[in-house]
């Protein structure tokens, strides 16, 4: 209430009334102010819904222009088009439909832009301009009336008071006065001016009364006017809207359209010599053939499962089985099993069979004693030599394991007439302390361990090895006992 006091308009004598004047210098209480007031009220009206639609107007053209950059995300050839069948009913039929209709969607907001701005925002630039003409009616009219009674009445009050200034000196002077002054003209002077107040007060009153019966029917053409204006504002975005609507519904209906299995029957016809025949077979390790697959080197001398004692616990565990296989490379490969599948088959021990000593066979068993060499050349530098002993599930079978490995190893071995046994090291130092006592020799230098060391391998590899043969001692000093103890240690595990 207080906002709606404030914008109103205050009465100046001698003001004009400016049609674009935020707060009209017009009085409300008076009715030609009021009237011109609510003219204002309309152009306002008038002037929104201009405003309303010429910014929808600028949308519609802003639309057009963000659909063309939709239309851009499209507009080139698919990413490895080949594979989709290039003939109406698929994909890239769709994508076709896509191209155009978002190509007619762009255009259907371009013509709704026009028809607004050539159908509807004409129709309220022509009604605020009536509304102007009908406000600069009311000022010429009414307005000026409503001055000129205004006009008039001040003439009677200034004569009513000079009237009243007079006969207030008439009593104090004794009734002497003027005769311009003599209170009887003023006051005919008075009924003269009042009279012609009351003639303009009248014919102002008589145009007001003309101008607010006009007023209703104005009013009604003003409303008219703007339902005429949405009528064809709907219609145009309506139809725009009717027009888009339609266009996504073709896409959808184009896309429900393509048969499932559309596309990939295509794509086998097209493809049929690069796709898997699924009537084929599965393919067979066994029917598979690479290069060198049967090369000499590839081919095991001798190959299945032989049990091999423990070393672990001094052999108490027993004997285990595994997979053992004699190369063409002079190695004797130990695996856990004849599996290629199931994980990459690596050896678990390799003696490579030259540098092996090889025990005479004794029934099912034999022994071969060498170092492993499946670690490499660093590991294998480090490795410790040891014995193995094996069983065959045979005689005839180990004589045959026996006779492939001699034949291997060839004439760098060293061969033993009689089978290999283990000693205990425990057993070896006893029998050591059993044999000579060792000598001493005062002041004389110890001699090279080198030579001792191959005299100690010549003659543990120059006959069979037995736990109760008596060892030569290959040093006389406290040091050669020494090493003669540990050397019987690690001959033995």
């Amino acid at each position: 209430m207080a906002t709606h006091q404030q914008n109103l308009p205050t009465r100046t004598t001698g003001s004009t009334i400016e049609d674009d004047d935020a707060v009209p210098d017009i009085d409300p209480t008076n009715t030609s102010g009021l009237l011109q007031e609510r003219l204002q009220a309309y152009k306002h009206a008038c002037r929104y819904l201009e405003a309303y639609i010429s910014a929808t107007e600028k949308v519609q053209k802003a639309h057009a222009k963000e659909y063309e950059k939709v239309l851009k995300t499209v507009s080139d050839p698919l990413k490895e088009g080949h594979h989709f069948d290039q003939s109406l009913g698929g994909i890239a039929g769709l994508f076709e439909n896509i191209r155009s209709n978002t190509k007619g969607i762009a255009n259907s907001h371009l013509e709704a832009e026009k028809t607004i701005k050539g159908s509807v925002l004409p129709i309220l630039e022509r009604l605020h301009t009536e509304i102007k003409n009908k406000s600069k009616e009311l000022e010429k009219g009414a307005v000026k009336g409503s001055k000129e009674v205004d006009k008039a009445r001040n003439v009677t009050q200034k004569h009513i008071e000079l009237l009243g200034q007079h006969t207030a000196a008439f009593s104090s002077s004794g009734g002497k006065v003027d005769p311009s002054t003599d209170p009887y003209v003023l006051q005919r002077g008075v009924n003269h001016r009042l009279n012609k107040q009351v003639l303009e007060e009248n014919n102002n009153r008589h145009d007001l009364i003309e101008i607010q019966n006009s007023f209703a029917a104005f009013e009604a053409h003003v409303i008219q006017i703007f339902q005429q204006a949405l009528q064809t504002f709907l219609q145009c975005v309506g139809g725009q809207l009717e027009r888009q609507k339609a266009m996504y519904s073709d896409i959808v209906s184009n896309a429900q359209k393509i048969p499932l299995d559309f596309e990939f029957k295509g794509f086998v016809h097209r493809n049929n010599q690069l796709l898997v025949d699924p009537s084929a077979p599965k393919r067979d390790v066994s029917h598979i053939s690479f290069p060198n697959q049967n090369h000499a080197s590839t081919q095991p001398l001798i190959a299945g499962t032989l049990e091999r004692k423990s070393r672990a616990m001094g052999g108490l565990k027993g004997y285990s089985t595994d997979y053992y296989v004699v190369t063409r490379s002079k190695f004797l490969h130990e695996f856990k099993d004849d599996d290629d599948i199931r994980k990459d088959p690596s050896p678990e021990l390799s003696l490579y069979l030259p540098d092996c000593t090889i025990g005479a066979v004794s029934g099912e068993k034999f022994n071969v004693k060498g170092k492993d060499a499946s670690k490499g050349k660093v590991g294998g530098a480090f490795a410790m030599s040891h014995e193995l002993s094996f069983k065959a599930h045979s005689p005839a079978d180990a004589e045959r394991w026996y006779n492939v490995i001699k034949e291997t190893a060839g004439g760098s071995a060293t061969y033993s007439t009689e089978p290999m046994s283990p000693t205990s090291p425990v057993e070896s130092r006893h029998e050591s302390s059993q044999q000579q006592p060792p000598q001493y020799q005062e002041k004389s230098v110890a001699p090279v361990q080198t030579q001792g060391l191959g005299q100690g391998q010549g003659a543990s590899s120059a006959g069979p090895m037995s736990a109760g043969a008596p060892t030569q001692q290959p040093y006389n000093t406290p040091q050669g006992n020494l090493q003669s103890e540990y050397m019987s240690t690690c001959d033995t595990a």
